[in-house]
């Protein structure tokens, strides 16, 4: 529930934890309340590519950057059709926006689209308490919604776990559409948006890509009634155990030997389609500096990230799969997580974070380049 009134940054607020800790602040945008996972990203830049990220559905962000909102709001850089997070978290909100392309202030925005959140507490210690007690559950209020923090608590502690959330079908596309290639066309990808983020079929299209984007639901027939040189899988929120659908679309994919790309829950479905595991990170990674390497040429690339859950799979050797042999492609050099999973015997990757990267880094581009060289090869 939310409610919108001018001059929120004079509105008390407070952000309530489910172990009970709490941060008094002013209120950000919408005034009323909102409930959601509280998670950190790292980025310093990038914060409307963020809040209209799908994959953050369902999710409390905090900006670890200290000043955020000093860009305002401009109408090219969202990622799709509105703000997903269910709240936001900020330090030092901007108190004019300069940007040549900015039409709005982020607050104003924010307060549009009815996104509860609060500015003005201590993001540091916030951030430090997430690190060393896990993501949890989480609740702002404001205004009308403000009560004894006791009540408050009950309420986020009522809340559902991300832990066995199925959030994929919630943010994915209703219908069919096409993004056309850019000059010649070369191929024709089916993308299943699981959450997909306007800016990977632009990377894909950058390349002479047609992309069929097609909802959470297709079924196998409808992702080869478009004749697809490859099949994506996007990145999309939740947990990866909940994706049974997607999973068997895949293995249906995996069995014609179609040339196949996931990123993020992509990924999580290929590990799952290979008979491994999933898990929930204790905080998860985002923002848009997590060094990873590419295991497979032994480069470290900085890359942007948003993912809670990771694919358990060994590390140190080559898996047999009911699909052939399948290792563990890229790592992330902070914590040893899973980033990237390839098939050894047939045109099959996945990596964990984020090559379309707007706002950037575009270390990772080439992936896109990769994939394309999969459906070459097919197509020779």
């Amino acid at each position: 529930m939310t409610t919108s009134t001018r001059g929120t940054a004079r509105v008390p607020a407070v952000l309530v934890l489910e172990d009970g800790r709490t941060f008094r602040g002013r209120a950000y945008g919408a005034v009323g309340e909102t409930f959601g996972e509280a998670v950190f990203s790292t980025g310093m830049t990038g914060y409307q590519e963020t809040l209209t990220d799908p994959s953050y559905d369902r999710q409390i962000v905090v900006a670890t950057a200290p000043q955020i909102g000093n860009t305002g709001w401009n109408d090219e850089d969202d990622e799709s059709g509105r703000i997903w997070v269910s709240g936001y978290v900020v330090r030092d909100p901007a108190r004019v926006p300069s940007n040549w392309r900015a039409k709005r202030s982020l607050d104003d925005e924010l307060e549009r689209q009815g996104v509860v959140g609060i500015s003005g507490i201590d993001t540091r210690a916030l951030t430090r308490h997430l690190r060393e007690r896990g993501s949890m559950r989480a609740g702002i209020f404001s205004g009308e919604a403000l009560a004894p923090e006791a009540d408050l608590l009950a309420r986020v502690q009522a809340q559902p776990h991300m832990k066995g959330a199925s959030l994929y079908e919630e943010v994915a596309t209703k219908e069919a559409y096409v993004v056309p290639a850019v000059g010649e066309k070369r191929f024709t990808v089916a993308a299943i948006d699981l959450g997909i983020k306007g800016m990977t079929p632009h990377r894909m299209a950058e390349r002479g890509i047609e992309v069929h984007v097609l909802p959470a639901t297709a079924t196998a027939d409808d992702v080869y009634a478009v004749d697809p040189d490859g099949v994506f899988f996007s990145n999309g929120p939740g947990d990866p155990a909940t994706a049974d659908g997607p999973v068997a679309l895949m293995t249906a994919v995996l069995e014609r030997k179609t040339p196949l790309f996931g990123i993020c829950f992509g990924n999580q479905i290929l590990g799952r389609a290979l008979g491994f595991g999933t898990y929930k990170l204790k905080y998860g990674h985002r923002g848009i500096n997590q060094p990873v390497q590419d295991r497979t040429t032994g480069k470290v690339e900085v890359t942007a990230h948003n993912h809670g859950f990771a694919v358990d799979a060994p590390l140190d050797k080559v898996s047999e799969t009911k699909f052939g042999r399948a290792e563990v492609s890229h790592v992330c050099l902070n914590d040893n997580v899973v980033e990237g999973l390839q098939l050894l015997d047939q045109p099959a990757f996945s990596v964990q974070y984020h090559p379309e990267a707007a706002a950037g880094p575009h270390d990772a581009a080439y992936l896109f380049d990769r994939f394309v060289s999969l459906m070459e090869g097919q197509r020779a």
